[in-house]
């Protein structure tokens, strides 16, 4: 049960003028054992040879994460100190695993680390009322654990541990409201055997009238080449109620953003709800049916995609170069930006 190495987000050289700010993908804490479809897929099925799927193993994951401060007066989480980001690193493990994370404070204030979607016990839970946290310069260790879907006595189906989920702070501001604001918040997804794997993975957090922090021009710029399979999870935070829409691109709206077989009746969406709390994920194939070029993905509340709520999901040609229209519509959504407007603080 030894400890996996790091995978960084990907992020792509640019060709031509470069204005891509802040496109990086959240670094990850690889923990997903992958195989690899090579039969052909059966009637019916939605296995396609070739396709990397999630393996589960069982296994005990053991993470160190540090908490550190930001310039600005921000929060972040990082897989080694001084490596801290908004959002922290994506944790991702396959349902059935256990992580156990090792929490340390280098700031001067009380903080912790809250899962949602994962079982966990009263000394994990990362709130101030469970006294479940990290005082300046502690370093704590969380447990979280994870199940399959299991029927009990008495009751149905239970749905298990999968889907897309977040942590976050819960004791900065005694219920977190600080850390939050601050920027100490990641993605979490727990995957069920078979699901399928993507190419790479997007973390979008709407952080009242910010994402990831930030505000349009100075938003994630994501970035991904004709035909890959992209994911995103988005998540909510803060005050204020959200939507999520992605440009020409739309998702199964259940647990995977894909259809289990042809017969599968979830809608289609391209819009949905994201308010404080609340997460979710899908994958797209990038540009399938639309074709490469700069798509805009925003919160549809209209005075906050005004206000700075927007960014832009690149898909590149697939020799990995940008469509001269792509770079021309960068180029207008910074200029429509005026230069942006920072940073989010409390």
């Amino acid at each position: 049960m030894a400890d996996n190495p790091v995978r960084r987000g990907w992020l792509g050289n640019l060709t031509r003028r470069s204005v891509l700010a802040g496109a990086v993908a959240s670094a990850a804490f690889p923990a997903v054992a992958a195989t690899t479809s090579a039969a052909p897929a059966s009637p019916g099925s939605s296995t396609t040879p070739g396709l990397r799927t999630a393996r589960a193993t069982g296994t005990t994951h053991r993470v160190t994460m540090y908490a550190e401060t930001l310039p600005g007066g921000q929060f972040g989480y990082g897989l080694a100190p001084g490596e801290a980001t908004i959002p922290g690193p994506l944790l991702e493990i396959v349902e059935g695993d256990t992580l156990e994370i090792t929490l340390v404070n280098t700031t001067d204030q009380r903080l912790s680390i809250h899962p949602h979607g994962v079982d966990y016990d009263v000394f994990s839970d990362g709130s101030a009322f469970n006294a479940s946290y990290n005082l300046p310069g502690e370093t704590r260790t969380y447990v979280w654990r994870t199940s399959e879907r299991t029927t009990t006595a008495g009751r149905a189906w239970l749905p298990g541990s999968a889907g897309y989920w977040h942590y976050h702070d819960h004791a900065y501001g005694d219920h977190g409201t600080q850390g939050l604001q601050k920027g100490l918040y990641g993605g979490l997804i727990v995957r069920r055997k078979g699901d399928l794997l993507p190419d790479k993975t997007f973390v979008v957090v709407f952080n009242d009238m910010t994402i990831n922090n930030k505000m349009a021009p100075e938003t994630p710029m994501f970035d991904a080449v004709l035909g890959e399979r992209v994911e995103w999870l988005a998540i909510g935070h803060g005050s204020m109620e959200h939507t999520f829409h992605l440009h020409a691109h739309r998702w199964a709206d259940n647990r995977t953003g894909y259809l289990d077989g042809p017969n599968d009746p979830t809608p289609a969406v391209d819009n949905k709800d994201l308010n404080p709390g609340s997460s979710f994920g899908f994958q797209v194939i990038a540009g399938e049916g639309v074709g490469p070029g700069a798509w805009m993905y925003h919160c549809h509340v209209q005075f906050h995609s005004d206000g700075g709520m927007s960014g832009v999901f690149l898909v590149r040609n697939e020799d990995g170069t940008i469509p001269d229209h792509a770079q021309e519509a960068i180029d207008r959504y910074h200029a429509g930006h005026g230069g942006g407007h920072g940073g989010h603080s409390s």
